[in-house]
This record gives C-alpha cells, sequence and structure tokens, in this order.
C-alpha cells in the first residue's frame, strides 16, 4: 500500500503551499479579521483554480480529486489560517456529492463547484459561514441535513476566531445520506493538521533564536520535551487525517473509524499544540501582535465544531466492541 501523496496531490500542495503564502500571509489575515470581512481576491484565486469543486465530479462542474485532494487542500489553509469561506464552501460540496440525493446535487452543486455560491456548515449553535452562504450542511449528533439559507433563519454569532464568520441557524432540511458527518470531521482534521504544523513551527524558530543566560531556550530540556510533544500529536493528526481521508474515498465502510480517529487525535492535538505554542512564545505569545493567536483560536473553534475529542473515543470505543462481537460470533459460526 502506498501511504504517500501521488503526482497530481503533491502537486496541488505545492501550488496551494506557494499561492498561501503570497496571498495571505498573517498581515491579510490579521486584515481580514479586524475588517470582519474575508479576503474576496483570495478567494476568487481559489474559485479561479477550481479548487471549491475539487471533491465534484465533472458533471457538476468538479474537479474529481475526491476526499484526499480536499484534506490536501484543507491543511494548506489551515497552515495558512486563511480568511475565506473555502473549508465550508468545498467540504459541504464533497459532502453532498458522496451523500446527496440526486436532486440536492443538482440543485447546489454547479453553483459551490464553479464558486458561484458558498455554503455554510456547523452545528444549530455554531455554524461557519452560514450568514451570507446560499446553502448550509446542517449537523446534529450523527445526522446532517442540507438546508437552503432562504428557509432558515440565520443569525450572526461573535466568536473568538476573527478570521471566520460563525452563526446560529435555525430552520429543517432535507437529510443527507450516511457518512456525511463523517466527511465533516474528516476534512476539518485536515484544516487542525495545517494550524498544528504552522504552530509547531513558528515555535521552532522562536525557541531557536530567543536566548536566555546567552544560549537558546530551545536548549532546555522543558521547552525541547514540549516541541517533540507538540511534533508528536502533529504527526499523529496527521496520520489519522489523511487516513479518514482515504477511507472516504476508497474503503467507506471504513470511514467511521478513521472519522473517529481523525477527530479524536484533532480534536486533542490542536488544542494542545497552539497552546504549547502559546507557551513556548513566553510573554509575547499572550500578545495581540503576535500572530501565534490566530492559530490558537482557529483550533479553539475547530475542536468545538468536531465535538471535543472524548465522544470520539467512545465512538471508537463501540466500533471495536462492534468489531469483537462479531468476531466472536463468527468463530461461533
Amino acid at each position: 500500500m502506498d501511504f504517500d501523496l501521488n503526482d497530481e496531490q503533491k502537486e496541488i500542495k505545492r501550488v496551494a503551499n506557494e499561492l498561501l503564502t503570497s496571498r495571505s500571509p498573517f498581515s491579510k489575515v490579521r486584515e481580514a479579521a479586524d475588517a470582519g470581512e474575508y479576503d474576496p481576491a483570495l478567494w476568487s484565486e481559489l474559485v479561479e483554480l477550481g479548487w471549491p469543486g475539487i471533491a465534484v465530479s465533472a458533471e457538476y462542474g468538479g474537479q474529481e480529486l475526491g476526499a484526499v485532494g480536499l484534506a490536501v487542500l484543507l491543511e494548506a489553509l489551515g497552515y495558512a489560517c486563511a480568511a475565506t469561506p473555502f473549508y465550508s464552501t468545498a467540504t459541504a460540496a464533497a459532502v453532498i456529492e458522496a451523500t446527496g440525493t440526486r436532486e440536492q446535487r443538482s440543485r447546489w452543486l454547479p453553483a459551490l463547484a464553479s464558486g458561484e455560491a458558498t455554503a455554510g456548515i456547523g452545528t444549530r449553535e455554531l455554524a461557519a459561514d452560514a450568514l451570507r452562504a446560499a446553502v448550509i450542511v446542517l449537523l446534529d449528533g450523527d445526522d446532517a441535513a442540507v438546508v437552503a439559507r432562504s428557509t432558515a433563519d440565520v443569525q450572526e454569532l461573535v466568536a473568538i476566531d476573527p478570521t471566520r464568520r460563525f452563526a446560529t441557524v435555525s430552520g429543517d432540511g432535507e437529510p443527507l445520506g450516511a457518512g456525511a458527518v463523517d466527511r465533516v470531521r474528516a476534512a476539518l482534521a485536515a484544516e487542525v493538521v495545517g494550524v498544528c504544523q504552522r504552530a509547531l513551527e513558528m515555535t521552532l524558530e522562536y525557541v531557536k533564536d530567543r536566548k536566555q543566560f546567552g544560549v537558546p531556550v530551545g536548549s532546555f530540556q522543558a521547552v525541547s520535551h514540549r516541541c517533540a510533544q507538540m511534533l508528536l500529536q502533529t504527526e499523529s493528526a496527521r496520520s489519522a487525517a489523511y487516513f479518514a481521508a482515504w477511507a472516504a474515498d476508497a474503503d467507506p465502510d471504513r470511514l467511521p473509524e478513521g472519522a473517529a480517529l481523525a477527530a479524536a487525535a484533532a480534536a486533542d492535538g490542536g488544542r494542545e499544540v497552539t497552546a504549547s505554542a502559546i507557551q513556548a512564545h513566553g510573554g509575547i505569545g499572550f500578545t495581540w501582535e503576535a500572530d501565534v493567536h490566530w492559530l490558537y483560536k482557529r483550533a479553539q473553534l475547530d475542536t468545538a465544531l468536531l465535538g471535543g475529542a472524548g465522544r470520539h473515543r467512545a465512538a471508537l470505543a463501540r466500533l471495536g466492541a462492534a468489531r469483537a462481537r462479531g468476531s466472536v460470533g463468527a468463530g461461533a459460526a
């Protein structure tokens, strides 16, 4: 089994990293957060590349590159902490493509894939990008529904992460099929991987340069151990996120397990890695001027959208118990 990205996925990653380095530095993130608006120029470039429809079939104007292709982009946008409705729009499109009815796909996917319309995604209490969306993928436990924005009561919600717009949602929609929520969690886990990677790199750069008593603080055992733990959690989240994305494309029967693993690893890793980054930056890490706080805030809201790690560990326990009962039953037979 090949655990690496294929050539096309590697090229997407390269282009995304180059684009976001030049178009979405932290200065742009700060501008968008201060203005309370997304960067329209960045969104236009993402649309021109066809990326909102990366996991949508060609029939509806997409690129047919699946959940792994989407994960590659979401990791890159998480790394940049980009202020854009891409996560919600591309993930909603991917979920509707995979779990929606023919009518739902025909109604929503052409506009989402082309970037003509955007989507919201989340729970009734915390929905990302729902305020100006055309359609909302609404999560309720392990069920999901697609809700037309025109039929919903959507109210702006001011959250601690000003790089993303949030809202509360009231209204009923049409149910999506099995696996919708798992696909949302797998996609969000990929974004968290990017957030963690950026927090880790910023921390390593800082502790190598910052000196106390004439030596880099990174040489202190407590600091180096913290950085090692950040690396472990980042790589654990990455492995789990890409396993979930692979399962969504190649082995949907394993998606519930993969999504639970990815959500648990991302919920814990995102919160702890970014908190460690704040701590390792010392006093400056707690200031508004230090860019590391954008990553911390994004991770907190992503964790809230994921639903916390505990519920996903419980889901893994249930899946393991069910598998064990099946094995025992098969052996007895």
